[in-house]
């Protein structure tokens, strides 16, 4: 039985007197409340609210708000509504109703006693907000959101917050001292690299934009840069927010767009921001490792516009000049997210300039690593496991408690057992390496892939796919998932990787990849790649694939020698899960 009640009113003066006649826990008691109103909406904590809204109520931001929740419960304490503030601000954020007020003062996942305990009640309140219209979906729907998971309003993990820390003093310094700086943060896949990079634009806007005059509590170490001095760094200051991948761009812009402070234009692709007019102080790189070298363009246009951007900024067409080298000239202060190993194109900035990159060290030149796992519940081993099974150094095969790591023979089987994960949880997909050629984008009516007897076409979309109505009924291709979340991933490992039984090594068969441009060389550049590097880029992809289920990993293998030779790794987690609940079929 719940102990919570929420109070309801109109934002008024005269609602704040009729509350404090009725509970002194108004004036007295730690509570967390909601003010909402025009599509907008600002949550709160306080232990005294009658005061804290009268402050709003001061407030030419707030006043206009109309409507006022307070969330009373006797077992509340700081933690707990600290906790429950957070909770609220990034459901709110994910669902999308509202545009949250809130400035993203530092919002961290510190545990206290009891937790878990308290988290089951935020449900239940949840659903008596949700009644209220603050919500619009279910929590599972919010939470499987990329409005959610990309939201600038995530918790923190200790080793991000410790980087976006560290980051922004050595930032601020530089600014003051008017020395330009390079930051690089790595990390694997899950570790949090995208939602780091969006935390930290919010940040800064919000630093940017802070009044003085404004109160702001927050227990967060990142508080420490809304007080004077800080804001006075960053005015007319020009931020910049780089993302390669077009798919990917799209969703964040629709994030920027849902939050005050950010808008969808500070979000650009390399080519975009190669041809802005401005100068930008700051750029933040999301994925550096897929900015594009002069060769392998998507598009025919795009070689035209590669030279004429390099000319701009230049005043030559040199072909050894990246996309990494715009963003050195377009900016004083760079700081790129990356992880090497998840280069997927020859088109891609060659790995010894990542490497430069990566291993450069001065004053102005600084590097941090994120660690923790965020995506995968198998834990950090299971990122470099998958890679070592992808190599011609295999581990030794193991099992992952409480990650469900299982191995497919038949194709029927799995997609079956793909739809099902998706009704039980959601966001279960298939996935698959570009293995074969994309006939269905010409004909509708055309299957892409047949295996086992099952036909599937890839997707129909390269924008937002994993949400797409259509979506759980195709199969998603490299560029559609690079830098998203599933629950469940069904891998398909296609024939252009191979097991070459005698040479005891894994192979790329060349006739078997369609991927356009991206296995292509450079002759202009003089450039031929070989089997073995685009090898390289292959198992790169797979190792991506099979790093994006976040409850669970299915795989299938096309190659018979190479599907022997894969069993034992992706099959042993399977002894330890039982499977019996997971039989299901359209």
């Amino acid at each position: 039985m719940t102990s919570f009640r929420i109070e309801r009113g109109p934002f008024v003066s005269a609602q704040i007197e009729a509350w404090l006649q009725l509970d002194p826990r108004f004036r007295n008691w730690p509570v967390v409340y909601a003010l909402d109103g025009d599509e907008q909406i600002y949550v709160g904590e306080s232990l005294n609210v009658a005061t804290r809204f009268r402050q709003h109520l001061a407030s030419a931001e707030k006043r206009r708000l109309k409507g006022a929740r307070v969330v009373l419960d006797p077992t509340f304490n700081k933690s707990v509504c600290l906790d429950l503030e957070a909770f609220l601000i990034q459901r709110l954020s994910g669902d999308g109703t509202y545009r949250v007020m809130n400035r993203n003062v530092g919002i961290s996942d510190r545990d206290y006693y009891g937790r878990a305990d308290y988290q089951k009640i935020f449900a239940d309140i949840f659903e008596e907000l949700r009644r209220d219209g603050l919500f619009s979906h279910s929590l599972p729907e919010i939470e499987n959101s990329d409005l959610f998971k990309l939201s600038p309003f995530k918790a923190l993990t200790e080793d991000q917050e410790i980087v976006v820390l560290d980051i922004l003093e050595g930032l601020f310094a530089d600014i003051d001292t008017g020395v330009p700086s390079q930051v690089v943060v790595q990390g694997d896949p899950g570790t949090g690299k995208t939602v780091v990079a969006v935390y930290l634009m919010k940040l800064l806007s919000d630093v940017k934009a802070w009044d003085p005059s404004q109160q702001v509590e927050s227990e967060s170490p990142l508080a420490e840069f809304f007080v004077e001095g800080y804001p006075e760094l960053l005015r007319d200051f020009r931020l910049g927010f780089i993302v390669p991948q077009m798919s990917l761009r799209k969703t964040i812009q629709r994030v920027f767009k849902r939050t005050p402070g950010l808008s969808p234009n500070m979000v650009m692709s390399p080519f975009e921001m190669g041809n802005a007019p401005e100068h930008f102080d700051v750029l933040i790189v999301d994925e550096t490792h897929r900015l594009r070298q002069s060769g392998n363009q998507p598009a025919g246009p795009l070689y035209k516009m590669f030279s004429d951007i390099n000319r701009r900024l230049f005043g030559a067409d040199d072909a050894n000049l990246t996309q990494l080298d715009w963003v050195k000239a377009k900016s004083t202060h760079q700081i790129y997210l990356m992880d090497s190993a998840q280069s997927i194109h020859t088109g891609d900035v060659p790995s010894h300039l990542l490497k430069e990159l990566m291993t450069r060290s001065d004053d102005q030149h600084r590097r941090y690593r994120l660690t923790s796992q965020m995506r995968v519940q198998a834990g950090e081993d299971y990122v470099g496991y998958v890679r070592a099974v992808l190599s011609d150094q295999p581990p030794t095969p193991r099992s992952f408690t409480g990650y469900d790591l299982r191995f497919f023979d038949d194709m029927s089987e799995m997609r079956d057992a793909i739809r099902a994960r998706d009704r039980e949880v959601g966001l279960a997909r298939l996935l698959a390496g570009f293995a074969w050629p994309w006939v269905s984008r010409r004909d509708k009516h055309a299957y892409d892939i047949q295996i086992d007897g099952v036909r599937m076409r890839w997707n129909r979309t390269d924008v937002d796919w994993v949400n797409s109505p259509t979506s759980l009924d195709e199969v998603g291709v490299i560029h559609t998932i690079q830098g998203y979340d599933l629950n469940y991933a069904g891998v398909i490992i296609g024939p252009d990787l191979r097991y070459d039984e005698r040479a005891g090594r894994l192979a790329f068969d060349r006739t078997n990849y369609f991927d356009p441009t991206a296995a292509n060389n450079m002759p202009r550049r003089g450039i031929t790649f070989s089997d073995d590097e685009i090898l390289k880029l292959v198992q790169n992809i797979y190792a991506v694939l099979l790093t994006r289920g976040m409850l669970g990993t299915y795989v299938y293998v096309c190659d018979r020698a190479l599907r022997e030779r894969l069993r034992p790794f992706f099959a042993a987690a399977a002894l330890e899960t039982d499977t019996s609940r997971f039989i299901g079929t359209d």
